[in-house]
């Protein structure tokens, strides 16, 4: 009897981590009416996505102005890129994230890393072409994710 139910137990973690990974991977998804896949949301998690997004475009703006300046503000261009960096993407809740595909994921933490990157290089004093082809880099990648996924609150 104790190892029947040693077997089940074994057998129910398996389905469990199977299915987790898969989760992990696929995220919760449906194909898009314009061929996108659609990712699948609250309202409330939808919000914060979209948050972050116009945060991350925000900050984009203020480099690009900032190395258009004559004089440009390395110390506030340098802080727009942090700003951006990881530490914003540090408290992404679980459960949301268990709902991202994969790549969405990559995507977006390699956007917050290159952000830190972009960061040490106006430390740095990379010229302004430079930091101009690292966040060309980047917004290219902005470009694809938005091409691939869209967010849908449910």
């Amino acid at each position: 009897m104790k190892s029947r139910l040693c077997f089940v137990v074994f057998c129910l973690w398996v389905i469990t981590a199977v299915f987790g990974g898969w989760l992990f991977v696929k995220g919760w998804t449906t194909e898009g009416r314009d061929g996108r896949t659609e990712i699948l949301l609250a309202p409330a998690e939808r919000d914060q996505i979209l948050a972050e997004m116009r945060h991350l475009l925000k900050a984009v703006d203020g480099i690009i102005r900032g190395l258009g300046e004559p004089k440009p503000d390395l110390k506030a261009i340098e802080a727009a890129a942090r700003g951006a960096g990881m530490n914003m993407a540090a408290d992404v809740e679980p459960a949301m994230m268990a709902k991202l595909p994969l790549p969405f994921k990559q995507l977006g933490m390699s956007i917050h890393k290159d952000m830190d990157a972009l960061a040490d290089a106006i430390g740095q004093h990379e010229t302004p072409q430079q930091l101009l082809q690292r966040l060309s880099s980047m917004t290219a990648r902005c470009t694809a994710c938005h091409d691939m996924y869209g967010l849908s609150a449910n």
